[in-house]
């Protein structure tokens, strides 16, 4: 039987369990999907020693940065990303790939309209570096925004009416609203957010996140995470299946 999982902290909650073994079980393929949930990055070498028939992994936060080192190749676009959230596992050789990028880009075409020119991404972390890729990919101006000014193109305490308004596009790839702590929020002024705006958040538990549900109050079109990972995590079953 193959085995594959998920890589990550605090992830009780995942969707990839669930849907792959319900794959598994409506394509009656002899296949397992588990939960690895490692308080560190270190912890991943126990997961390798007692799973040595490993098949194939997904990485989540906030390791898709911190796994990198334990890679023994990368593909071209995880390496320019940063960003590693699919692993595939050849005679015990860890090769590293991105499947956000491609999971990100084909959801948002589902919703951007000509009037959403530049976006604000929320957050630097591995996930931010995947759509900050493909925003820019198809022609998007990209501005970061984080608590820490050294890293970023604004901080939250920076936001501002025309800060916002010449941003029509914000994407949430911050864990803030994530169950079960759900009444978190990124702090951006959603006095300013209208009906030109589209606010996606890579969140997807709960459906609607309390920062979805601030803009939708203010007329913003929303958009979760769940189109995202369906189309990544068909991506990773394709790498781990030498479909790419």
């Amino acid at each position: 039987m193959k085995l594959y999982g998920l890589v990550g902290k605090n992830i009780e909650y995942s969707f990839s369990k669930a849907y792959f073994n319900n794959k598994f079980k409506r394509l009656k393929i002899e296949a397992e999907y588990k939960n690895f949930d490692i308080k560190t990055i270190d912890d991943f070498m126990h997961v390798l020693n007692d799973h040595p028939h490993l098949d194939g992994l997904n990485v989540t936060i906030p390791y898709k940065e911190k796994i990198i080192p334990f890679l023994h190749d990368i593909d071209p676009l995880a390496k320019k990303i940063g960003a590693v959230n699919t692993i595939k596992l050849i005679d015990n050789k860890l090769i590293g790939y991105n499947t956000d990028v491609y999971g990100f880009t084909k959801s948002i075409f589902l919703m951007i309209e000509p009037h959403h020119e530049n976006a604000l991404v929320l957050g630097t972390g591995g996930a931010s570096k995947a759509v900050t890729y493909a925003l820019k990919s198809v022609g998007y101006e990209v501005s970061l925004v984080s608590r820490n000014e050294n890293i970023a193109d604004y901080t939250y305490d920076s936001l501002n009416e025309d800060i916002l308004k010449n941003h029509q596009l914000i994407v949430n790839c911050t864990p803030l609203g994530t169950h079960p702590n759900t009444s978190d929020c990124p702090p951006i002024p959603f006095e300013f957010i209208t009906e030109h705006h589209l606010l996606y958040d890579l969140i997807y538990n709960p459906t609607v996140t309390t920062f979805l549900a601030q803009g939708k109050q203010h007329g913003a079109n929303i958009m979760n995470g769940e189109q995202m990972l369906n189309f990544q995590a068909e991506k990773a079953w394709r790498i781990w299946n030498g479909g790419e």
